[in-house]
């Protein structure tokens, strides 16, 4: 073969390709040796983060403000929550030992800015952050790379953090607030007792078993619902006597009350549920958003007969209501009961049933009685007669139609502790410790003060906590736990 001159060499170009594919192979190798490291990262970073939000959203869960709401914060995460993380240094297993939580009154406008508004006080924890430790995570084919660069690879340290919260929202229910018997009273706790709820006054300090409205400046009025429009007395009578997408939501967080006693708000404004439609209500009786409930045993009747119980009415001769609880009728207790009516039982069966009552479990609450008297007598639904014989049949005879919701005597109201968050009049951001589902046992009464004190006696049927309740004046609440960052 001839030798190749020099100048020809120089100007051959045969097989360059193969120069730049090689360099070209050995960038290509690099970036696909580094993606291996990346993907190691990314997998870290990604595991340390669901880690974060779990505990984040598992501590969040707790914060409803009570006493001991950050203890019970700290034991969730630490004993609800195991992860893994894959590539990190140290242990592969996740626990409470690999992160911190920080409670947090409030967050920043911009997501930007840290959070800064840490608590340790119970009540104002409504946020957590957990901020879980940094792993080191291995990338030996960028040390690799940089060292042939004679550089050192940059520090591949993950970490994660989350912040999550807690409220819980009592939507579409009628706006009243009570304050609690005693301070940590609970309603799971006291299922059956009766409380005698007294409107509470304009000036003086609210005392136990006072109760007042929610919302003062109509900010949480349905804009769909029956009391679109409204405004003054018609507004708060139908916040107060209507059924059906009454209310918006109110936050557990904080509410705003006004005081019960009020020029406008009478007896004859709670009592469109038991059939009875007087005075400012007298109107109402075939309107539908203000029907009665499907049991309306009183014991009262039209005074001058016929089906309506006007301005007057009279004790039925036959007929008894739900009684209260003993310990009422002896004087052993004048707001608060024990929830024992097994005497005024008797006594209400043998005048509403002589031998033939209901089968309802000794030791019933009046609402299980209630529902047990409506289901003998075909459901709600039904217009057969609850008692047969005697001055009033329990079903509605006033209005045209009865609602189907059993229900209708049930209101939703947020329990306070007056004690330890004092109201007076109208007041702001007051927070709840518990929203109450009570059962109205018998119509509203008031004396004849100007404006007049109103008396609910109502029965504790639980907590409305979890989302509970079944829409209209039942209402329904919603624990809304939530990841914000």
């Amino acid at each position: 073969m001839p030798a190749l001159h020099p100048a020809r060499f120089a100007r051959e170009d045969q097989g360059a390709i193969l120069v730049f594919w090689a360099l070209a192979l050995a960038v290509l190798l690099g970036f696909i040796a580094l993606s291996f490291d990346f993907g190691r990262i990314s997998a870290t970073k990604s595991e340390l983060q669901s880690f974060a939000d779990h505990v984040a959203l598992a501590a969040a869960g707790e914060l409803d403000g009570k006493s001991d709401a950050i203890t019970r914060a700290t034991a969730a995460a630490a004993t609800m929550i195991t992860d893994r993380q894959t590539f990190g240094d140290g242990s592969h297993e996740l626990n409470s030992v690999n992160y911190t939580l920080t409670f947090l009154s409030a967050l920043p406008a911009s997501d930007g800015t840290a959070p800064t508004a840490v608590t340790t006080d119970p009540a104002k924890a409504i946020y957590v952050k957990a901020t879980v430790a940094p792993r080191a995570v291995e990338t030996p084919f960028a040390d690799a790379l940089f060292g042939l660069q004679g550089g050192v690879a940059p520090d591949a340290s993950v970490g994660a953090t989350a912040v999550a919260g807690f409220t819980q929202y009592a939507c579409d229910i009628t706006p009243l607030m009570f304050c609690l018997p005693s301070p940590g009273y609970k309603a799971d706790k006291n299922i059956g007792s009766l409380i005698r709820l007294r409107s509470g006054g304009n000036g003086a300090a609210w005392g136990p078993g006072d109760f007042g409205f929610l919302d003062p400046d109509k900010k949480e009025v349905d804009p769909n619902g029956p009391c679109k429009g409204l405004s003054g007395g018609n507004l708060d009578r139908c916040l107060i006597g209507a059924e059906r997408g009454i209310t918006r939501c109110f936050a557990q967080r904080g509410v705003d009350t006004e005081p019960g006693q009020k020029t406008g708000i009478e007896d004859a404004v709670f009592n469109v549920r038991f059939d009875i439609y007087k005075s400012t209500m007298n109107g109402k009786r075939t309107d539908a958003n203000y029907r009665p409930a499907p049991n309306v045993i009183k014991g009262i009747v039209p005074k001058g007969g016929g089906s309506c119980i006007g301005n007057s009415e009279k004790v039925s001769p036959n007929t008894l209501g739900l009684p209260r609880d003993d310990c009422f009728t002896t004087g052993t207790c004048t707001r608060f009961g024990n929830g024992v009516w097994s005497t005024g039982r008797a006594a209400y069966e043998t005048k509403n049933y002589g031998s033939t009552p209901p089968t309802v479990p000794a030791g019933a609450t009046r609402y299980a009685y209630y529902l047990a008297e409506i289901a003998k007598a075909g459901g709600a639904a039904s217009t057969t007669p609850i008692l047969t014989g005697r001055a009033e049949t329990g079903r509605a005879i006033c209005a045209p139609a009865a609602s189907p919701d059993p229900e209708r005597r049930v209101v939703i109201a947020a329990g306070i502790d007056c004690t330890a968050h004092p109201i007076s009049g109208k007041t702001s951001n007051v927070p709840v410790e518990e929203f109450f589902r009570l059962f109205l046992t018998e119509p509203v009464g008031q004396d004849g003060s100007s404006p007049p004190k109103v008396d609910l006696w109502v029965e504790v049927i639980g907590s409305a906590g979890g989302n509970g309740g079944a829409g209209g004046t039942g209402g329904i609440v919603h624990d809304v736990v939530q990841l914000f960052r």
